[in-house]
């Protein structure tokens, strides 16, 4: 071989390393140097921290994650992005139970009702709960994703294929009565006494600021108060098995502002009437020392143990983020 076509080889060679799609990695971080993992801040305990890198399998990117939900019976983690992708992950442990590392599994687009990968604007997947993911059978799992821009609550296989949607109420219906088509179905959960129960990133158009609806399938709804931290917005919801609800909040006003993450408690009484006596479990202030991003997926594992991710957006200066954590008792 001369030296030119070895040059050639080379740079063919270098080009294709350079173009190689990465290992998964599930890399563990420290969000703040004040609370050690297996330490209680607030009403948590920290069981562990990850940073998930941006990799990409069958042709769908690991970034933009909104939506977590937790399948005991196959022992998977279910992700959903903003990208219209759902991804399956198993998480790891170390000896004393705290989360150490992640498996990826797998990767599917979902599809609409002609089986065909959802395309802009109906991609836009954020929030995630499951079905009969807990029942001793491991194959009759259904997830349910909420959506923005095309607002919609849909039924799916874990593997990503369109079962059929959920008849919303009225309200939520129009496009009109968002105050952004950006700013819709942002969180979804199945309450074993309500049913499914979903809500809005931010106030309808017509409603007050600082409060939104949560939303039955029957039209019912509870007023749920927004925290005080400003521009805080609903992105997450999970039912406990007391008949409450955890809650998630994110605070963004702007990159040289502080973020704030808030996890929220509240009990959903039979009366919709008045609003809902919300209360803090733990609030993280970037400000304060915090590893924080976009913080929008939140699901129950076992017990009172939940996982969050953070939405890097997919952007490279942002990050995944995955969290474990243990709420205390009361």
């Amino acid at each position: 071989m001369n030296h030119r076509l070895l040059l050639i080889f080379m740079l063919v060679l270098g080009l294709q390393g350079a173009c190689a799609t990465p290992e998964f990695q599930a890399t563990p971080v420290t969000l703040t140097d004040q609370v050690s993992v297996g330490q209680v801040y607030q009403g948590i305990r920290l069981l562990g921290a990850l940073r998930l890198n941006d990799v990409q399998s069958n042709g769908l990117p690991l970034c933009g994650l909104s939506g977590l939900a937790w399948d005991e019976d196959a022992g998977l983690l279910y992700a959903i992005s903003d990208q219209g992708a759902l991804f399956h992950l198993r998480p790891e442990f170390d000896a004393s139970g705290m989360l150490s590392g992640m498996q990826w599994v797998a990767a599917y687009p979902l599809r609409d009702e002609l089986d065909q990968p959802l395309r802009s604007p109906s991609s836009d997947a954020e929030g995630l709960a499951i079905r009969n993911g807990d029942n001793g059978k491991p194959d009759d799992a259904e997830l349910l994703i909420s959506f923005e821009d095309k607002p919609r609550v849909v039924r799916y296989s874990p593997t990503g294929l369109w079962k059929g949607e959920e008849r919303l109420p009225a309200p939520l219906r129009d496009l009109r009565n968002y105050r952004n088509p950006n700013q819709a179905l942002e969180a979804v959960t199945i309450d074993p006494r309500w049913g499914v129960l979903t809500g809005t990133e931010a106030p309808l158009r017509n409603d007050p600021d600082g409060q939104i609806r949560l939303f039955r399938l029957d039209g019912r709804f509870w007023r749920y108060p927004l925290s005080s931290a400003p521009n805080s917005a609903l992105v997450a919801m999970e039912a406990l098995p007391d008949g409450g609800l955890l809650t998630l909040e994110r605070a963004f006003v702007a990159p040289l502002r502080p973020l704030i993450i808030s996890l929220r408690r509240v009990m959903l009484p039979a009366d919709t009437a008045k609003p809902l006596p919300v209360r803090d479990v733990a609030v993280f202030d970037s400000s304060q020392g915090w590893l924080l991003d976009n913080f929008e997926g939140l699901t129950r594992y076992q017990g009172q143990r939940f996982f969050m991710v953070s939405d890097d957006n997919c952007k490279f200066w942002q990050a995944t983020l995955l969290v474990e954590f243990e709420l205390l008792p009361d």
